[in-house]
């Protein structure tokens, strides 16, 4: 078992962020999504190398980048705005017999292996239930992550059509595909400019690269 998630509230006051997070949660309420390629070469060949399946190990590499960065731990929690510690995976399996699909969670695990073992497990479980939230006791730190595995897109876009709190980024991948030698895959993120500038999606994106360029130190 990973340790407890722990949620701190942000000192409000003098929280460095808050005549962004006012501007763009109050006055000018303003999400945005920045879709980008990300070269997989190395990643793929490496969990090839080691028979991992491409579903979970992708689901590490945007978890360990999403941990690493406080901006997108951010999130209300019975009221209070603050950043959890880490987050946990929340994620969409497919059923091909009737094409519908489930969200499930599991837990988040920094260890690569331990990770892979439990998404594995957990959908081996779950795969044939059907509904759109399959797993009961759902925790407050889920980070949502879906898979688009039909197409290479070159954008996508998502919002709600009511006001919220919802401040978590959303995550898309689509169909990897070889271009000129390179392994790659459409990643779509969804931010609250709440919470996230252009500069912080920038890094989350290089970060989640830095991973996947290496892949041999961690699978």
């Amino acid at each position: 078992m990973p340790n407890q998630a722990i949620f701190t509230p942000i000192d409000y006051d003098n929280w460095a962020r808050k005549p962004y997070f006012d501007y763009y949660y109050y006055k000018l309420k303003s999400r945005y999504t920045i879709s980008v390629k990300i070269d997989i070469t190395t990643l793929d060949i490496k969990r090839r190398e080691k028979q991992y399946r491409f579903y979970p190990t992708f689901l590490y590499v945007i978890m360990k980048a999403i941990n690493a960065s406080e901006a997108f731990r951010t999130t209300f929690h019975q009221g209070k705005l603050g950043h959890w510690s880490y987050m946990q995976p929340s994620f969409t399996i497919f059923h091909k017999d009737d094409c519908t699909f489930s969200d499930l969670w599991s837990e988040y695990h920094p260890e690569f292996t331990d990770f892979y073992r439990i998404i594995t497990q957990d959908i081996k479980t779950y795969k044939d239930v059907k509904g759109i939230k399959i797993r009961d006791h759902q925790p407050p730190n889920l980070l949502p992550i879906s898979c688009i595995p039909w197409i290479d897109f070159e954008s996508i876009s998502q919002d709600t059509v009511i006001d919220n709190d919802f401040l978590r980024p959303i995550i898309r991948f689509g169909k990897f595909y070889t271009e000129c030698e390179q392994t790659k895959i459409a990643l779509s993120i969804y931010v609250n400019h709440a919470v996230a500038d252009g500069y912080h999606t920038a890094m989350l994106i290089q970060h989640i690269q830095q991973i996947c360029d290496n892949a041999v130190d961690w699978i």
